[in-house]
């Protein structure tokens, strides 16, 4: 997803000398095309990232498309006051993009993990929160939070993600896109966990079940046509995110599920849970460890849905 975002952004960049690119003394790998095509709108603020929020915002003040970029937390919790105060409450033009979502950084410890950064951003006025399920989606968005006039923020994995969708998206911030279809029970999954979601939805076809898959890939504004849509067309919603259980996709989903009258229906978040975690490992090791592996979240569904007897589930083989 980073290369995606910053293929992107360099494209954006060529043609409209609106859009400048800040950051916290990192990355240089990857900036660095950025910063040698376009070196009077690169701005390396060092390892300050209140003071980069609050020189984006006046940027952005004076007629800018400015991105601000670096890892997991620091564009956002390090800076908080700033992101509501300088961004958010001028509704400035400011675009803060985070790498390494979720468990990324896993092997840096929790000071390295995002996976809270949701639930804050989305509670934010004006804040739009997007998370690509792939690098497809990544440029995509990228290209849609630029052209939003407004605060937004961007959560991206960090390297070497697969390419989900094989062809061409009609991407649209606060409209899900559905990656397959089905009758039985929907998953809805934000960010790098997508690629999980359709291995899930794999898994539970050989049981019989027939799985929908819908990226929300903007958690604010959230998708409420195509959730409502999938509690009326199938029985069960599961919401699958690499962030705590509290206040991210789950909660947005549950909030609205609970105010409407489509009727009861099996629903269930997996996620994080609301704790500091006390291992340290690659991501997919500490994805398992919190039961988002593919194995177990397909035996979780399976057992969620039997407890509520309306599926009759096979063993496969």
């Amino acid at each position: 997803m980073r290369s995606a975002f910053f293929r992107a952004v360099t494209a954006l960049a060529e043609n409209d000398e609106r859009v400048h690119l800040i950051v916290g003394d990192l990355g240089f790998g990857v900036v660095e095309n950025f910063a040698q095509r376009f070196p009077n709108r690169f701005v390396n603020v060092g390892v300050a990232e209140q003071n980069m929020t609050g020189i984006a915002a006046g940027m952005a003040l004076s007629g800018k498309i400015v991105f601000t970029y670096s890892i997991a937390n620091f564009p956002i919790l390090r800076c908080l006051e700033q992101v509501r105060n300088d961004v958010c409450y001028h509704n400035a033009n400011v675009k803060i993009v985070a790498v390494g979502g979720g468990l990324s950084y896993g092997s840096l410890g929790s000071t390295h993990h995002a996976t809270e950064d949701l639930a804050i951003m989305r509670s934010l006025p004006r804040m739009v929160v997007v998370a690509p399920g792939d690098p497809i989606e990544a440029e995509a968005a990228t290209e849609a939070v630029a052209a939003h006039p407004g605060p937004c923020y961007l959560r991206l994995g960090r390297a070497g993600e697969a390419k989900i969708h094989r062809g061409g998206i009609n991407f649209r911030l606060g409209k899900a896109i559905q990656v397959r279809d089905g009758k039985d029970l929907t998953l809805i999954s934000t960010g790098g966990l997508l690629e999980t979601a359709v291995q899930v939805a794999e898994s539970l076809h050989h049981t019989g079940l027939q799985t929908r898959v819908l990226s929300m890939h903007t958690v604010k504004p959230l998708d409420s046509d195509a959730i409502l849509a999938a509690a009326r067309e199938t029985s069960a919603v599961f919401t699958l995110e690499e962030h705590s259980v509290v206040g991210g996709l789950g909660g947005a989903v549950a909030e609205l599920l609970a105010e409407t009258s489509e009727g009861a229906i099996v629903f269930k978040r997996f996620g994080l849970p609301s704790a500091f975690s006390s291992v340290v490992g690659t991501q997919e090791y500490l994805r398992a460890q919190h039961g988002l592996s593919v194995e177990s979240l397909a035996v979780a569904i399976r057992s969620a849905l039997e407890k509520n007897r309306t599926f009759t589930v096979t063993t496969a083989g």
